[in-house]
């Protein structure tokens, strides 16, 4: 039951602190539409899809109504197409079936272009993976996710390299639109089957049937609360963080099994990630300002980053009967207006982001890079990241947008939630030979526990 005091609290966040559920993500499997002939394939997957998510833009629009809450996006998350189109080979079919069952729903993306390579690649994988700057050229709400690397099986240099390349021809091919389809695509170390977000949402083997998963948004909240108690020490600070995002993440549990009471599906996790977008009173670099920082990038941040990730999980935990996804605190730098505003000031890089990575949900998320950035770099950006997640035993990713015909001093306007990204410098070093090399990095000793 919820005090009278506890609603009004709730509403003043809803109406004035930029509280939200960023997604209600609908997982489906696709497994039993797998079909040797392409056509057949992708028919069966146009009409499961609108079959079983036919009522989520309705659902959601009512609870939203109902309750006062804004729900931002509404999203579809399928198995891994690699897998689904693999007896068949008719990927790019695949890729449109997706995109013309969400448009026809009204969701806002559909997520699950992906493959799993972690260990190594099949040829048919191979081949999928060659698809990808097509499909998400050709396709406007469709996202992929490559899975390169684990801590379980250490760093599939193969698929790095091969996804430098990808990024690459992807931004070229979607270069009339500020090579934007780079921000549909993300490479992951340690994904989860039952993250909710974009891009890197997909429905893993693990995962049941069908169900709802919820992924809330609240960093204009935290850091109005901090700025509150401006004499509260680090350990206040910290609890204050968590009974906040126990509020937080209350919410999106109500949300999360109503949605899937009225679809009549099973409920899924809630993702504890505080999403910022580019509205100002919505960010959390001004969250880890508001805990003491003169600007996000000096020193101390990676600490401040660090608390506010661990109060957040150790919050939200108890307000949920199960919590998953990736549950920490993104910085996307083109969606948050602190971290915008940082980079415009040459306060932050992307080796700092590097290292705040090492801390927080997800990695160098929505970076902008100038056009001539090589497949080499990109790679190794890539590899670099993936060797935090695999040593650090957490998911790590990079998303990152090499934007045709621009450089560094550029700025590309991405719209929406995407916002407006700064053209960041690149380390100038070439790592090619090292990319080039292939193979596999081993995983770390710890991996052995069996």
């Amino acid at each position: 039951m919820f005090t009278e005091s506890e609603i009004l609290e709730t509403i003043d966040m809803l109406d004035n602190r930029h509280l939200d559920v960023r997604t209600v993500t609908l997982s489906l499997s696709l497994l039993d539409c797998i079909d040797g002939n392409a056509d057949k394939c992708a028919k069966k997957v146009y009409e499961k899809i609108t079959r079983v998510c036919a009522r989520l833009v309705p659902v959601c629009d009512g609870l939203a109504k109902r309750y006062g809450v804004k729900i931002v996006n509404k999203r579809i998350a399928v198995t891994p197409i690699s897998m689904i189109g693999a007896a068949s080979g008719g990927y790019i079919k695949l890729a449109h079936a997706l995109d013309r069952a969400g448009k026809e729903l009204g969701v806002d993306f559909v997520g699950g272009y992906s493959a799993l390579v972690q260990k190594r690649a099949t040829s048919q994988e191979n081949a999928f993976l060659r698809t990808i700057p097509q499909a998400l050229s050709e396709t406007d709400i469709v996202c992929s996710s490559v899975n390169v690397a684990s801590s379980k099986t250490g760093i599939n240099l193969d698929a790095v390299g091969m996804m430098g390349r990808i990024v690459k021809e992807l931004a070229y091919a979607t270069r009339d639109d500020n090579s934007f389809g780079c921000g549909k695509l993300v490479v992951f170390c340690n994904a989860v089957d039952d993250n909710p977000f974009m891009a890197g949402a997909f429905t893993g083997l693990a995962e049941g049937e069908c169900s709802v998963n919820v992924g809330v948004s609240g960093p204009g909240v935290v850091e109005y609360e901090i700025k509150k108690h401006p004499d509260y020490d680090i350990t206040q600070i910290c609890e204050l963080i968590k009974r906040t995002a126990f509020k937080i993440t209350r919410l999106g549990a109500l949300i999360g099994a109503e949605a899937a009471k009225e679809l009549d599906l099973a409920p899924g996790i809630v993702d504890l990630s505080l999403a910022p977008t580019p509205a100002v009173g919505d960010s959390v670099a001004r969250i880890l300002e508001s805990i003491g920082l003169s600007q996000v990038g000096s020193l101390g941040t990676t600490a401040c980053l660090a608390l506010l990730n661990d109060a957040v999980k150790k919050g939200g935990v108890m307000a949920a009967s199960r919590v998953g996804g990736l549950s920490g605190a993104f910085i996307p730098v083109s969606e948050d207006a602190g971290m915008i505003k940082a980079v415009r000031d040459g306060a932050l890089n992307i080796e700092k982001l590097e290292a705040m990575t090492a801390v927080c949900s997800v990695g160098l998320d929505m970076i902008a890079v100038p056009g001539d950035t090589t497949e080499a770099q990109i790679s190794a950006m890539i590899a670099d990241e993936c060797a935090i997640g695999m040593i650090n035993n957490k998911t790590t990713a990079v998303r990152v947008i090499p934007v045709y015909g621009k450089k560094v001093g550029d700025e590309v306007d991405f719209g929406g939630l995407f916002g407006t990204a700064p053209i960041m410098p690149v380390n100038g070093g070439d790592p090619a030979k090292f990319v080039n090399r292939g193979g596999v990095i081993p995983a770390p000793i710890h991996a052995n526990k069996n």
